[in-house]
């Protein structure tokens, strides 16, 4: 009998992997090795993965608690979000807006787009890409809002049985608002200099845009929790599920290959989010290798990845500009190496000085209220 709070190890080694191609992915921009062009270019479906995990993670917590309960405590779930994903982030803002030597870029963009989680809407990454990265968890964040309430309604009109026709429904969306962006936003400047610009403000960053992962994630618990057919299939079947998803990833890849052709731009963060999504559930069934394999590496870097998400590029930007005082080569393999455990190490100052704390008051807070 699974709990809502059982450990998946599993989910533990795909959230190290997500981490560690975001790190690739963004090293590019940095100077480096040339083999990082070649493996990291990829990378950003890591971000994908994260949604997916995201998505299946936070709403399993709440179905389960919906099928014991019959409610949701929304106070409660609050509390665990703010102290989890606040703390870390406030220091990591700090740090962009009150030290300039930590900015990997030049420009931030105003610092309430920031703490309203709305950096991502209208995101000029040409013009304000410092500390870009947060559009995801800006994403991550207004989901963490929108669905327990949204999940709330449901239960309080007696509608849960249709909550996955509501799901299809979002899917679709998506797709569609990708498929009307592209015709009125980028077509017009697909042969100008704001191609880029464009598409990035338009297709990449809107959380409109970019449901995909999230929706994935959400589907497999909401069966998983559900439907007991579901459960037994995944059980039964999770080696087959990840070499189906590896499969379809290859695919997904092939239609991406041109991140920022049409079909890629509609129909390509589907097709990954499907992938990530069959690798999941590979991942939470019993018969899977990747559920019955231990790993205290990928168990350490999972636990780390939020802090080193956040950290990265202005560590990375620090540590080069402190190699360029050296005799080391930037574009060197060392380089790279020395960037990778300067952020590893950052990301276990943040355990240790910041989330550790935070936990605990959270904890707190959680048992006086109980």
């Amino acid at each position: 009998m699974h709990t809502a709070a059982e450990k998946f190890h599993g989910l533990d080694h795909l959230r190290a992997l997500a981490i560690t191609m975001v790190l690739i992915y963004h090293y590019r921009m940095f100077a480096h090795p040339e083999w990082v062009d070649t493996y990291g270019r990829f990378g950003w479906m890591g971000v994908d993965l994260f949604f997916v995990l995201s998505g299946f993670l936070i709403s399993r917590q709440l179905f389960h608690e919906v099928n014991s309960n019959g409610k949701i405590g929304l106070k409660a779930f609050f509390t665990k979000r703010f102290f989890r994903i606040v703390p870390p982030y406030v220091v990591t803002l700090s740090l962009y807006f009150l030290f300039p030597f930590f900015r990997e870029r030049e420009s931030l963009p105003t610092i309430w787009k920031f703490i309203t989680f709305t950096q991502n809407i209208e995101l000029d990454l040409f013009n304000f890409g410092t500390f870009s990265h947060a559009w995801s968890l800006c994403i991550e964040e207004q989901f963490y809002l929108l669905f327990p309430l949204t999940l709330a309604l449901f239960l309080y009109y007696k509608k849960f049985r249709i909550f996955n026709y509501f799901l299809v429904l979002l899917f679709l969306f998506s797709i569609i608002l990708r498929e009307i962006s592209w015709q009125i936003f980028v077509v017009p400047n697909i042969n100008s200099d704001d191609f880029w610009r464009i598409w990035y403000m338009k297709i990449y960053y809107p959380t409109y845009t970019r449901l995909d992962g999230l929706l994935s994630g959400i589907a497999i618990a909401y069966f998983y929790e559900n439907a007991l057919w579901f459960k037994k299939f995944i059980n039964s079947n999770g080696n087959y599920l990840c070499l189906v998803g590896i499969a379809l990833l290859g695919f997904s890849m092939w239609i991406c290959n041109d991140q920022t052709s049409h079909l890629a731009s509609v129909f390509g963060f589907t097709a990954v989010s499907i992938s990530f999504g069959l690798i999941v559930m590979s991942a939470v069934s019993e018969s899977s290798f990747l559920y019955r394999f231990k790993s205290n590496w990928t168990a350490q870097l999972a636990t780390l990845s939020y802090a080193v998400y956040l950290s990265h590029k202005g560590i990375i930007h620090i540590m080069q500009s402190f190699i360029e005082e050296t005799s080391l080569e930037k574009e060197s393999n060392l380089t790279f190496l020395i960037s990778m455990i300067t952020c590893l190490i950052t990301g276990l100052i943040f355990r240790y000085i910041i989330e550790n704390p935070s936990a605990k008051i959270k904890n707190y807070i959680l048992n006086r209220n109980h």
